[in-house]
């Protein structure tokens, strides 16, 4: 009953960590498949030299029982067999140093097997196959064993014995063989087979009492005590955290008004005081989960320590946390020297792109002139080199981005190609487009243009589109693409040298001379704000039609983005001179005979 009571008790422990051992059995095999690769061929020359010594032991007993019937006068026969019982002899030390060394060489890089006690430690290691039993099945079948006698209620200890059999010593109880010490172990170990037996004898005697006096009720009744005392402390600790949390967050609040600031530079905010609050308490929230953390990480070892079958569990979970960071502090390490690398390309380059920026700056500036390179394809080319250069020190520093050789990386960056040329056809004719009207030169920032039926100044102009802004502030947001398939009008290009031409048609009856509406709107055009004196205005007739003439008034102007109050303007002159020298301005379908009819000039 009370060891069915114990199983219980072990099986509810158990229960919590099954994944654990899992992950430990895991390793266990990873490294069984290590160590088996290494020893099979020492296992090999082992066979080998087994079937030569067994060959020697017939030899030298044939040897000797030849010598044993020889009569005393038979010196000549006497001394020729005690000959070659000498040679195999010394055959076999010859065989046993041939051993040791082969051992020696063997015990650098290959591991055994461990025999696993019912305390799940570990009491020796098995290295060497006996017939047809390979190291592992050895320590497999010794360590089931040992379990099947700690399961003997009537167990004597005293009754294991060590008994000496013909070519090994084994270890038994009562008609039971626990295990047997050939005489490579004894070389694995560096001790008579003799010696080795009895020590391993000792240790497996003392794991199994040490085992049933670990699990005795009692002790298990204690341990289980142990393991509620230290979740009750933990429990405390946890409480103890949460009332000072709340006490430091009360504090912070209290005087937050007194230590926080707004923090800025000159006008700008950085961050304002509702925002450094915000940030501390994130501060403080991730320190009190890490404490957490740390809590949970500090308490399950404690508790995993207190049962022996669970003290392994301890190093595992440690080395579940410890190993993942051991492995970034050591490819942190092995990677500073690309690091160092990488930081020697990019501020290489950083020099050299500044450079660069120097010499489009001077040409900008027109300092630097160069032929055929214009001032304002300097920022645009610089941007374009700038490209190029950040391109190629991508290009340099590729080799030695951490898994830049992984086929998971190239993938991902065959991918990530694959989805914008397939996504991104037309934004990279927008691009082209840009830059080959960057070259075109058809406009810059500031002209005022007409794309289509888009009039307006140019305010933005970039690789992508163009953004144009009306006379009603309407900002028209235009693909470059667009841009270079259509015309373009710029009247801003050479309105500041030669100037702009504006023009406006004026219907007039044949009754008044062309002579007198020639100066009439010559002079409308002079008393216009913004039309040049110089050149002078000209008229032009551009139609003879069935009522009336057109006539064009042109007149010059440098304003070219003011077109719209320079055309109102001198509209405005055109009827004020028409009034005053009695010209009347017909429509083109004004018909009226001359009978009395009131005139269209305004009485004022």
């Amino acid at each position: 009953m009370v060891k069915n009571l114990k199983k219980h008790l072990y099986l509810l422990l158990l229960l919590s960590s099954i994944s654990l051992c899992s992950q430990i059995d895991s390793l266990s095999q990873k490294n069984d498949s290590i160590n088996i690769i290494a020893l099979q061929e020492y296992n090999v020359k082992l066979a080998k030299v087994e079937q030569q010594r067994i060959a020697d032991s017939i030899k030298k007993t044939e040897l000797e029982s030849q010598l044993s019937k020889l009569k005393t006068t038979d010196n000549l026969q006497k001394e020729e067999l005690l000959k070659q019982l000498k040679s195999i002899k010394e055959n076999e030390q010859k065989r046993i140093d041939s051993k040791k060394n082969q051992i020696d060489s063997l015990r650098k890089t290959a591991k055994g097997y461990p025999v696993i006690g019912v305390l799940k430690d570990t009491l020796f290691i098995v290295y060497s196959k006996i017939g047809a039993s390979t190291p592992k099945e050895r320590a497999l079948n010794i360590s089931r064993k040992i379990e099947n006698l700690y399961e003997d209620d009537f167990l004597k200890v005293d009754s294991i014995l060590v008994i000496k059999s013909e070519n090994n010593f084994d270890i038994v109880y009562k008609e039971i063989i626990l295990m047997s010490v050939s005489e490579n172990d004894a070389i694995w170990y560096g001790k008579s087979m003799n010696e080795l037996a009895n020590s391993f004898k000792e240790t497996i005697k003392e794991a199994i009492v040490k085992a049933k006096d670990e699990n005795s009720l009692l002790k298990l009744l204690g341990r289980i005590g142990l393991v509620f005392l230290v979740i009750f402390i933990a429990w405390i600790i946890l409480k103890l955290i949460e009332k000072g949390n709340t006490k430091l967050l009360l504090f912070i609040e209290t005087n937050k008004d007194k230590w926080l600031k707004n923090l800025l530079y000159k006008d700008y905010v950085f961050l304002t005081a509702e925002q450094e609050i915000q940030v501390i308490y994130f501060i403080l929230k991730i320190v009190r989960w890490f404490v957490y953390a740390l809590l949970l990480y500090i308490t399950l070892p404690i508790i995993f320590s207190i049962f022996p079958f669970s003290r392994d569990w301890a190093d595992a979970l440690f080395q579940l946390v410890w190993s993942p960071l051991k492995g970034v502090f050591i490819s942190v390490f092995k990677y500073l020297p690309n690091l160092f690398t990488i930081l020697v390309i990019y501020f290489v380059m950083k020099y050299v792109m500044r450079f660069v920026k120097y010499i489009f700056q001077e040409i900008e500036a027109e300092k630097l002139q160069i032929s055929g390179f214009h001032a304002d394809w300097a920022m645009p080319t610089h941007s374009i080199v700038k490209f190029l250069l950040y391109a190629f020190m991508f290009v340099l520093i590729f080799p030695y981005l951490p898994g830049s050789d992984s086929n998971i990386f190239k993938g991902v960056s065959v991918f990530i190609g694959v989805l914008f040329s397939l996504g991104s056809s037309s934004a990279i004719a927008n691009m082209i487009a840009g830059l080959v009207i960057t070259y075109m030169r058809p406009f810059k920032i500031g002209d005022r243009i007409k794309i289509g039926d888009i009039s307006g100044d140019v305010i933005e102009k970039t690789l992508l589109v163009t953004r144009v802004k009306t006379i009603k502030n309407e900002i028209i947001t235009i693909p470059n693409s667009a841009i270079l398939n259509g015309n373009t009008t710029n009247y801003t290009n050479g309105a500041k040298e030669t100037g702009l031409i504006i023009y406006s048609t004026v219907t007039i009856g044949y009754d008044v001379p062309w002579k007198k509406m020639h100066e009439v709107l010559i002079d409308a055009a002079l008393r216009t704000e913004m039309i040049l004196k110089e050149p002078k205005p000209f008229v032009l007739q551009t139609s003879l039609d069935d009522f009336y003439v057109s006539y064009q008034i042109n007149a010059y102007t440098k304003e070219a983005s003011k077109q719209a109050l320079v055309y109102s303007n001198l509209h405005q002159n055109i009827q004020d001179v028409c009034n005053e020298r009695g010209v009347e301005i017909l429509s083109p379908h004004y018909r009226a005979a001359r009978d009395g009819n009131m005139t269209t000039i305004p009485a004022d």
